[in-house]
């Protein structure tokens, strides 16, 4: 006995929604994984620049970083970002600034941003301290994550000047761009970052 007309129309209507539902899932998988990658595009093997900007908010990955670039000739001045003013007292240097001295960086070489609070403000002021001293190219250091963003902000921040920047990322244990959702750590930072993304494609660009 064959199949009716509508038996058959259900069973291909059921199988074209099968493969749809399958198709869609496959594609959100693969978009879920790829956001590490996403997130941490554009960064680069660091170059000869007049400074080093190392950004506020990190527990001292940054800090060596930065150090690391300046013992190694890439720059003779570094920018400290993200320290807040209301507790910041030049005769007492903050433990960042203490953190590069230890490192071998000289006090003198350092100056701080107690002004900025967010990316877009360390970008924006930055780029006013690199027009005032005659920088013109900048190395930029902050944790992989973090990059996507950064490229963004900075790249709009420095939008008709001539200034350059290099986005220059730390080596966290905690970090792979392709296996990022199975630390913690790595996990809440894509995604914050994601949220943060879609916020300042509203808000700054």
């Amino acid at each position: 006995m064959g199949f009716s007309p509508q038996t058959v129309s259900m069973k291909l209507w059921l199988k074209l929604t099968l493969i749809i539902l399958f198709s869609v899932s496959s594609a959100a998988a693969i978009f879920f994984l790829s956001l590490g990658v996403l997130v941490s595009q554009h960064a680069a093997p660091p170059e000869k620049s007049d400074v080093i900007i190392v950004l506020g908010g990190d527990s001292g990955l940054r800090v060596r970083k930065g150090a690391e670039l300046y013992h190694a000739g890439y720059a003779s001045h570094i920018i400290l970002t993200g320290i807040d003013k209301r507790f910041y007292h030049p005769g007492h240097p903050n433990w960042r600034e203490r953190r590069m001295i230890a490192l071998g960086v000289p006090k003198k070489a350092m100056k701080v941003d107690t002004k900025s609070r967010t990316t877009w403000e360390e970008a924006k002021n930055t780029s006013m301290t690199m027009e005032k001293n005659g920088w013109r190219n900048a190395l930029v250091v902050s944790d992989p994550p973090h990059m996507l963003r950064l490229h963004q902000t900075w790249s709009r921040a420095f939008e008709g000047s001539s200034k350059k920047f290099i986005l220059v990322p730390t080596s966290p244990k905690w970090w792979d761009r392709i296996w990022w959702w199975k630390n913690k750590e790595s996990y809440q930072f894509v995604i914050s970052e994601i949220k943060k993304n879609l916020f300042y494609a509203a808000v700054h660009y």
